[in-house]
């Protein structure tokens, strides 16, 4: 359930980077044995740190040949589209990662009781590995081989013989066997190029800026030919190397986790973060994508570029690799490359400061594949709007405090001051809270282990203060401490001077404050908090990000209701029920009408109250279960004019805020804006061309114009009203909104005013107001169309006449009081219909509102309180209903279409 669960959820509400699997794109056909795969294959990327798309195949027990133990290994292998990998049982023992594209061959070889079932798999560096006791091994061999050729296929290896020579001069100081690695790497790296491609290729194959700006890589710590402790890390990791191997399919011990909590040497650092993200692979398999990006993207303008350039001198201003144009112009090109590359991502916060570290120690076109590694496997969902996988991972981190450290968990009741904190702490790797120099050191840890390695140290630095933040009296000093902690961990082992510090203002005490080494913070979170595995951090994940996605929903909710209240008057507790109803409908369609473009729909980078939104066949079934204006057979062709008058952008969408609105004025609002509303559905945009042609009861003319023109005389005897007045204060208002800056109604034409007639006839004559307001509706019609014959006899004979004029003056207002004024005005759209533009006569807004107030019964009816509570109640009974009966009548209608 739980499997499920998230899956519903990533699929509803977080659409804005979750990418389904193909097996559960139809919900009806999700099984238990789908989720089950879909878990194992989401672990399967998440233990060996692969690419989100590659799918597992098999997993299968078997025994793994480890010369540096001189036995076989119990594991168990995993195979997917483009890897095989394998994972000892014993935890931390072994691990490989074998890329297809470096696997030269895979044999069986002969099957002895000794080593059954084996087979040998042989790489481009020369190294074979041997796996026995595997089960079905012909069909598996047979399946791995049929891969291989399509990789191999797919992504030729390019070769560059020069590199061996250019890594061997790069750094004399460096072990031979260091030098040979590389080149042994960058045989499979690098790529040939001559002429002119040589040339544009170049600045983003330089290397990295930390040796640009004259940072020794090593050795400047042996004075008297004494060896440095960089040179004696160097030393430690060539001997692993030829133990253990050189390239990504290296053998993965607990030894070469502890040489990377030592720190990895600085002249090996970018590489090696390369080969323990896999970020080589990508590299290696996409010859010149980078330099294709980095042309494609550069000189475009739009909102992601602008906030590059704003954040462009904010990225290690201190460090004076950024303190040039170089580095400023490498940072800009990556990360305008990977929003190019990556628009759901497009740039978001702390990815500058990221790839500024990035670019520190590897080339311009490794960082970029760098990058590419962190944000969209490493630390999925971390980088977009919402930075949804960071809560996620700080609200893991609450629960991993409350079992590592029940007494500061007790202490203080409410972690929310810590997780605040420790957001930084996973969006930046530590990059912008510890000094550089310490916290390169916590990034080769991330690379090595992933998002485990954050965990712990975090659990580490609060283990380190708990003393003090127990006894601290309240959250800003807890935030204190842990400030001036963070900022006074130091690296004895750097070559380089240290880098300012981002939290230099709290280290300026009277007392010196103690100093904790990099290297034995990192040895404590392995050695106290080492012991969680990869799989119990999906697990957690998966139960927190279920919370999180609901809590983003009940603050966007909040959100919306707080800015939408105060500009309607619908109770609050009735707005909270259409906000429900609305995003359930936007839910539903989700649900049943896959594929449909969601994320057009449901855009968390836009304001609250415009972020979720339906299109015209969901607005037309919410119009019919809430809305007070409805027409029986023909509620949908008002639904339909009504939908087109809210959607100003034209863009078939409309938000919350528009659709509550419409129901504002239908409920509360005051007559004339009423039958404001009701004129606007009459005239474009809300009527098209299509409409006036239809021949629906809401658009043909049926009443005559017979009856003689009362104009001025309220029916009713008890509850009649002083006529007059009404209509002054109608004045005043229309004149208040005449003062506004929207555009003034076009007139409506002598055609379009009768074809509205029974349309409103239909819409009043419901019950209870059945009997009498047909006739009434006539009435003030029949009025109407009397007035504006009066006016187009008068003008069509150039001047009003005696008679016209006394005919007019008799039956309305004073002139101070008039609502015919400016009736010379040009319609504001006057080319909607143009084979109207001859019409015999065209009436105002004004117009039909004083006939309208003549009759006291249409007035009681516009200005009668409407109770919305109860159709509320009956919409949240019938909406799913109206949804199902909908799909199952155009389901018998596709099936007779087919069956014809």
């Amino acid at each position: 359930m739980e499997q499920l669960a998230d899956v519903t959820l990533r699929r509803l509400l977080d659409n804005e980077v979750f990418d389904l699997d193909p097996d559960l794109q139809e919900p009806s056909q999700i099984t238990k044995r789908d989720l089950e795969a879909r878990a194992q294959n989401e672990f399967f990327r998440a233990f060996f740190r692969l690419p989100r798309k590659e799918k597992l195949h098999a997993v299968v027990d078997c025994s793994l040949w480890t010369p540096f133990s001189r036995c076989h290994t119990a594991g168990r292998m995993f195979t997917s589209d483009s890897y095989i990998c394998f994972a000892s049982r014993e935890d931390g023992c072994c691990k490989i990662v074998l890329p297809l594209r470096e696997v030269v061959s895979i044999e069986k070889m002969e099957d002895t009781s000794l080593l059954p079932h084996p087979i040998i798999v042989s790489i481009r560096s020369k190294v074979a590995f041997q796996f026995i006791e595997l089960r079905d091994r012909d069909s598996l061999v047979e399946a791995l081989l049929v891969r291989l050729k399509q990789v191999h296929a797919n992504h030729p290896v390019h070769y560059d013989t020069s590199v061996d020579d250019d890594m061997g001069s790069t750094h004399e100081e460096t072990h031979v066997g260091t030098r040979r690695m590389w080149g042994l790497l960058e045989g499979v790296t690098g790529t040939a190029l001559t002429g002119e491609k040589e040339k544009e290729v170049q600045p983003l194959s330089t290397p990295g800026l930390l040796s640009q700006n004259g940072h020794p890589p090593s050795g400047s710590q042996s004075p008297d030919s004494q060896m440095s402790r960089e040179q004696i890390k160097i030393s430690l990791w060539n001997d692993h190397f030829v133990e253990y191997g050189r390239t990504v399919c290296m053998f993965r011990t607990e030894k070469i986790r502890k040489l990377v909590a030592m720190g990895i040497p600085e002249s090996l650092r970018g590489r090696l973060w390369l080969l323990f993200s896999d970020a080589v692979t990508d590299l290696a398999s996409h010859p010149g994508y980078y330099g294709n990006l980095v042309e494609e993207s550069l000189g475009k303008c739009c909102l992601v570029t602008e906030e590059i350039e704003r954040d462009l001198h904010r990225s290690l201003p201190e460090h004076p690799a950024f303190q040039n144009e170089t580095g400023i112009a490498a940072l800009r090109r990556v990360l305008t490359a990977y929003a190019h590359r990556n628009p759901k991502i497009g740039y978001c916060q702390s990815m500058n400061i990221l790839t500024s570290v990035l670019l520190l120690y590897a080339k311009e076109e490794e960082a970029f594949w760098l990058l590419v590694a962190v944000c969209e496997r490493m630390l999925p969902d971390y980088f977009n709007h919402r930075v949804i996988g960071a809560q996620v991972d700080q609200s893991v981190f609450e629960e991993l405090i409350k079992g590592h450290l029940p007494e500061l968990a007790e202490h203080m009741n409410d972690l929310s001051a810590l997780a605040s904190v420790s957001l930084s702490w996973f969006l930046t790797l530590f990059l912008s809270i510890m000094p550089l120099e310490s916290a390169v050191n916590v990034v080769d840890c991330f690379f090595y282990d992933g998002i485990k390695a954050i965990f712990q140290l975090g659990l580490a630095v609060l283990e380190a203060n708990a003393e003090d933040l127990c006894s601290s009296k309240d959250d800003g000093q807890a935030l204190m401490i842990l400030s001036r902690f963070l900022d006074h961990i130091k690296n004895e082992d750097s070559p380089g001077p240290p880098v300012g510090s981002h939290h230099a203002f709290f280290s300026d005490d009277q007392e010196p404050y103690p100093v904790t080494d990099i290297s034995d913070l990192i040895r404590d979170s392995y050695e106290k908090f080492g012991d969680q595995s990869v799989e119990q951090i999906e697990h957690l994940r998966y139960k927190h990000r279920i919370r999180v996605l609901q809590g983003h929903e009940d603050t966007t909710k909040q959100n919306v209701l707080r800015v939408v209240i105060p500009e309607v008057s619908i109770l609050p507790e009735d707005l909270e029920e259409l906000y429900d109803l609305f995003k359930r409908e936007h839910m539903m369609s989700c649900y049943w009408e896959q594929p449909r473009p969601t994320a057009s729909r449901h855009d968390p980078s836009r304001p609250y109250a415009e972020q979720y939104r339906i299109d015209a066949r969901q607005f037309a079934r919410l119009f019919q279960l809430v809305s007070p204006w409805t027409c029986g057979a023909h509620t949908e062709i008002l639904a339909e004019r009504t939908f087109r008058l809210l959607d100003d952008n034209m863009d078939q969408l409309i938000e919350f805020k528009a659709f509550v609105s419409c129901l504002d004025i239908m409920y509360n609002g005051e007559m004339n804006e009423k039958i404001k509303l009701l004129y606007r559905l009459h005239i474009p945009p809300a009527l098209t061309e299509n409409d006036r042609d239809s021949q629906s009861p809401l658009k043909n003319p049926l009443l005559s114009t017979s009856r003689p023109l009362v104009f001025g005389k309220p029916n009713g005897t008890g509850d009649a009203v002083d006529y007059q007045k009404q209509l002054k204060q109608m004045i005043k208002d229309l004149a208040k909104e005449k003062d506004k800056t929207e555009k003034e109604l076009p007139k409506m034409s002598q055609m379009k005013f009768r074809s509205c007639c029974p349309g409103w006839t239909i819409l009043l004559a419901q019950p209870p107001n059945r009997d009498g307001v047909s006739l009434l509706v006539g009435l003030v019609s029949d009025s109407q169309s009397q007035i504006g014959e009066v006016g187009q006899r008068s003008s069509s004979s150039g001047s009003c006449s005696q008679e016209c004029g006394e005919e007019l003056q008799a039956s309305a207002p004073s002139p101070e009081d008039s609502v015919f004024a400016d009736t010379g005005k040009t319609p504001q759209d006057s080319q909607a219909f143009p084979e109207e533009a001859q019409a015999d006569w065209t009436v105002s807004l004004e117009h039909i509102l004083a006939s309208l107030l003549t009759e006291q019964s249409l007035v009681n009816f516009f200005e009668k309180p409407l109770d919305m509570k109860s159709k509320l109640e009956n919409a949240k009974i019938n909406q799913y209903n109206l949804k199902t009966s909908e799909m199952s009548h155009q389901s018998q209608s596709e099936l007779k279409l087919s069956n014809l």
